[in-house]
């Protein structure tokens, strides 16, 4: 972990193990009265006391998950309903409840079995109230200290059941079973469970700061429905219950869609409620949160990817979401060496860390192992505090605030944190772009010891490489020149040379990385080659590899691969990034290199990236080693639409330089800028026949009936997709170009060379 301090936007400015005994007795009344009398008063007590505004409710369909969204003035929470379907991999696919909290990254769960030991006969789901006609109600009583705030349900189990693994804490407790079935018992062992005798039981947990306690709770509300405990286990008669999901703990302040959007993009709100209504749930006065349920939380790469993607309606200024997400990135900072917070553990996990290490604080704790995030935030100041006309005005207002500091201690402005990453940034970069420093020796390479380093970061999600692509052919030269723009802006004034420095280093970046990635691959072996993955897999679509006619170009996702790979030959969507961030001169390469991207769209999955489910993120067909890249993988073969974003907005932009006075030579060259336009529009006729699925974090496919069909990666894997994630509701800004629906069949000059399938 880096040297930062308790950050002041995560709200852990609390006492620490406060055990007197009159707290003690205080909170647990107050949690006893609040708990009972929810359960005796549904949902009449429950209502949003206070607030000024209704609650905002949605619900979100991915099944067999049903997600269940609620939020008022006092807190925001999701719940997730699973039950197995017809045709579920029971082994999977187990019936579940789920609430997520933003405050604090926290969350339990309730995993039910059918009492009859049978698979797939226990089926469960919410009802809706009688009496409101709403799933969900909000839970809130005051306290001397924070309030207890939760939602309230009923759950409906239409036989016997028993809930055999209850988790309460953390979402990254969570995770650790719902991904790999780790529990640990020095969490676990402090749960506690209650039967009132009336057919009613509770299961709570107190935190490790001796402050929290969270509370899961179940009442009978139907005829003949009783729970009761068995040595901890708590088994269900078939029927309806209440349940109740609270705690006490400082909950974060929401931004609601109108301020989350700029004036001019209010229309949305009308127009896709739920997507802007989830951009509202991942977003904060003092961060934006990657992902609900998985990761709702700050994560460093999501926050400026999706900023940078949704730059033209997100709200700028004081108070604003850009600003909250600029903030949270410079507050989080390395101040030892400049690097950019990955992600951030809070809340109950970070307690429990902090205690494993044997400190007793609940100060936040912050991950550094990335290597592509440092890149990113030069790129995002310069388009914040130069390209925005409303952030430009905000520079000074920002740049000299300054971190949270513990007592004695003094804080660093966020101006000389810049500085520090942009500084760090020219360092790592400084012997590749050296006289005779093109080698691969002096590429960005994952750091020693992780066998991660940027956003394909499952274990195998780069194959074993160690030199990522997307790093070092587009990150790398692309934040370098946002540090040349902030430089000639004045943002660095003891560093007069850096404008310079960065520049020529990006060129060089820019122009000498992608040849060591090149992938050509001739087309009889390339035929060959997926006609064996086809077959080695029993897959049963068509290998297409007759539609093969010439050699194969892509490049490779990583160097220095497992099992002694030079290059990790994986054809993948990554050329989104160049796409997106770059305006390449080099003209042969560039050329080359949009006529390859164009290529690998074009071309049906298993020869290229496209599926009737969208762009597969990687192809591993054309290596000998096609283990971690399956249809169930993280990072195989699924479609991310945050990639499909930044693909469709990358070629865009691309093909927008076709429209400047000095256009790039690929646009003069007509059989390869009709191809570019060709795969942009192939590509958003698969973004368009998924518009349903676009706001997932991922999502996998099956092959039915001659087509493939998009369906949950939970489907398939015990790793599930977030039904909402930040740089997925990034297609709310990026939209189709219509002017490129028809232009190649204006520029060919005759009818018919585009043609949608």
């Amino acid at each position: 972990m880096g040297s930062v301090p308790q950050s002041k936007a995560d709200h852990n400015d609390r006492p620490n193990y406060r055990l007197s005994f009159l707290t003690i007795m205080t909170s647990f009344v107050a949690l006893f009265l609040a708990t009972t009398l929810s359960l005796w008063l549904w949902p009449w007590t429950t209502s949003a006391a206070g607030c000024s505004s209704d609650p905002t409710r949605f619900t979100l369909s991915d099944l067999p998950y049903i997600n269940y969204f609620y939020s008022d003035c006092h807190s925001a929470a999701q719940v997730i309903v699973r039950s197995p379907l017809p045709g579920s991999l029971l082994d999977i696919v187990t019936p579940r409840l789920l609430v997520a909290w933003p405050a604090g990254n926290s969350g339990l769960a309730a995993f039910f079995e059918p009492q009859n030991g049978v698979k797939g006969s226990l089926a469960v789901s919410l009802v809706n109230s009688s009496t409101t006609g709403n799933a969900l109600e909000p839970v809130y009583e005051p306290t001397d200290d924070d309030p207890i705030v939760g939602v309230s349900g009923q759950i409906s189990f239409n036989t016997s059941a028993k809930l055999t693994v209850p988790i309460l804490g953390s979402i990254r407790t969570l995770r650790g079973y719902t991904e790999g079935g780790w529990l640990d018992s020095n969490i676990q062992n402090t749960l506690r469970f209650f039967d009132y005798g009336d057919g009613s039981v509770t299961v709570d947990r107190p935190w490790f700061d001796n402050v929290t306690t969270m509370t899961l709770s179940f009442s009978p509300s139907s005829k003949g429905s009783s729970a009761s405990l068995s040595d901890r286990i708590v088994e269900f008669t078939a029927g309806t219950y209440v349940f109740n999901a609270s705690f006490n703990y400082p909950q974060l302040t929401q931004l609601q869609p109108s301020q989350v959007l700029t004036d001019s993009a209010h229309d949305l709100i009308a127009d896709s409620p739920d997507q802007t209504k989830s951009l509202s749930f991942l977003s904060y006065s003092d961060k934006l949160l990657a992902g609900a349920w998985r990761f709702l939380t700050y994560f460093g790469r999501d926050s400026m990817i999706s900023m940078l993607l949704l730059k033209d309606i997100l709200s700028a200024g004081e108070g604003s979401a850009f600003e909250a997400g600029v903030i949270a990135l410079l507050e989080r900072i390395d101040r030892s060496d400049g690097s950019v917070a990955h992600e951030e553990t809070i809340g109950d996990y970070a307690t429990y860390l902090n205690k494993q290490a044997g400190l007793i604080s609940t100060a936040p704790l912050y991950d550094y192992k990335m290597v592509d995030t440092d890149f990113f935030l030069p790129i995002l100041l310069a388009e914040y505090f130069i390209n925005n006309p409303v952030g430009k005005n905000r520079v000074k207002a920002v740049l000299d605030q300054v971190t949270a500091h513990a007592e004695g201690e003094s804080g660093t402005s966020y101006r000389a944190l810049a500085t520090l990453n942009a500084d760090k940034i020219l360092r790592t970069t400084a012997p590749f772009a050296a006289k005779n420093g093109q080698v691969k020796e002096n590429l960005i390479r994952l750091k020693d010891g992780e066998s991660v380093g940027e956003w394909r970061d499952s274990s195998t999600g780069l194959g074993g490489g160690r030199i990522p692509y997307d790093v070092n052919t587009a990150l790398a030269p692309a934040g370098l020149y946002a540090i040349a723009t902030l430089a000639d802006a004045g943002f660095f004034p003891d560093h007069p040379t850096w404008a310079d420095d960065a520049r020529k280093a990006a060129k060089i970046w820019e122009d000498k990385t992608l040849e060591f990635f090149e992938v050509s691959i001739p087309r009889d072996d390339a035929r060959s080659l997926v006609d064996s993955y086809v077959s080695s897999n029993n897959f049963p679509f068509p290998s297409e590899s007759g539609s093969i006619t010439g050699d194969v170009h892509f490049y490779g996702l990583a160097l220095d691969g497992s099992n002694n790979q030079p290059i990790v030959k994986i054809m993948n969507t990554d050329d989104c990034f160049r796409h997106f961030l770059l305006n390449s001169t080099d003209e042969t390469q560039l050329t080359a290199f949009v006529s390859q991207t164009a290529d690998n769209i074009l071309a049906p999955f298993p020869v290229g990236l496209t599926t009737d489910a969208g762009l597969v993120v990687s192809n591993p067909a054309y290596t000998i080693s096609t283990a971690g890249f399956g249809r169930a993988d993280y990072h195989g073969t699924v479609v991310w639409g945050w990639q499909l974003s930044m693909m469709a907005k990358g070629l865009e932009h691309q093909l927008g330089r076709c429209e400047a006075s000095s256009p790039p030579e690929f646009c003069q060259d007509s059989s390869v800028h009709i191809k570019v336009i060709n795969a942009y529009n192939k590509l958003w006729d698969v973004i368009e026949e998924n518009t349903a699925v676009l706001s997932n974090e991922l999502w996998t496919w099956k092959y039915e009936d001659g087509r493939f069909d998009s369906i949950p990666l939970g489907e398939l894997s015990s790793t599930e997709s977030n039904i909402s994630q930040l740089w997925s509701l990034t297609f709310l800004a990026v939209r189709r170009n219509e002017g490129y629906r028809n232009k190649a069949e204006a520029l060919s000059g005759r009818k018919g060379l585009y043609v949608q399938d």
